[in-house]
């Protein structure tokens, strides 16, 4: 009996503490299962996003690799970065995108068109991206008759990975404007930045074609 008693009175305690706590729990259960199911969700979400802006940005590379592209093509191409811009943006797409609109803005002699899209490039979380749109657009300035913007834009602050390739594009500015001296100073060290790595080709051509020009001024 008196085991019986002390079973009653175990049971008794579990009762009351579940009436006391078994609400909250039940919600703490609850709560719980959301959450993980949330993140399996908002995983999934994101996963399709990504694959989303995978395929668009797909389509876009297809389109470039064409020769040339006539107007239709063009607006296409325009359209797939808005959208990734649009649903995607921020995300490496996106930036990549900006560039390739760039380029292919230049192949089409649009250099407004360009220079819209670098702009919107420079706005990257990235700084390589960031850094990689202030060059290109240097160089647009430059194509463009406007070297001393081209100039204003590589004072930017960028990457190591890009100094010789802003070296060289700072005297490709200064050659536009006919100040010789910084454009030899800026090739030339431009030149031993590169000296590993040897990308940035017709580098000499340039400082020997400036010396050539001395020559027979």
């Amino acid at each position: 009996m008196a085991d019986l008693r002390s079973e009653e009175e175990q049971l008794d305690v579990i009762k009351r503490w579940w009436k006391e706590n078994g609400t909250s729990l039940i919600a703490g259960v609850v709560i719980a299962a959301a959450g993980v199911f949330g993140w399996h969700a908002w995983q999934d979400y994101r996963e399709g996003q990504s694959a989303a802006a995978s395929v668009r940005y797909q389509q876009l590379i297809n389109l470039s690799a064409a020769p040339t592209l006539d107007a239709e093509q063009y607006d296409t191409a325009r359209s797939l970065v808005d959208e990734l811009g649009d649903d995607h943006g921020g995300t490496l797409y996106a930036d990549l995108a900006l560039l390739m609109q760039a380029r292919l803005a230049v192949g089409q002699e649009d250099l407004d068109g360009a220079r819209e899209a670098l702009e919107r490039a420079t706005d990257s979380k990235r700084d390589y991206i960031k850094s990689l749109a202030w060059l290109r657009l240097a160089r647009v300035e430059i194509a463009d008759g406007n070297p001393e913007r081209a100039l204003e834009l590589l004072d930017e602050p960028f990457v190591d990975a890009l100094a010789a390739q802003r070296l060289d594009v700072r005297g490709d500015a200064y050659a536009a404007l006919g100040d010789t001296d910084n454009a030899r100073q800026a090739w030339q060290e431009a030149l031993a930045a590169d000296e590993q790595s040897q990308s940035l080709y017709g580098l000499q051509l340039k400082l020997d074609d400036l010396g050539a020009e001395e020559a027979t001024s």
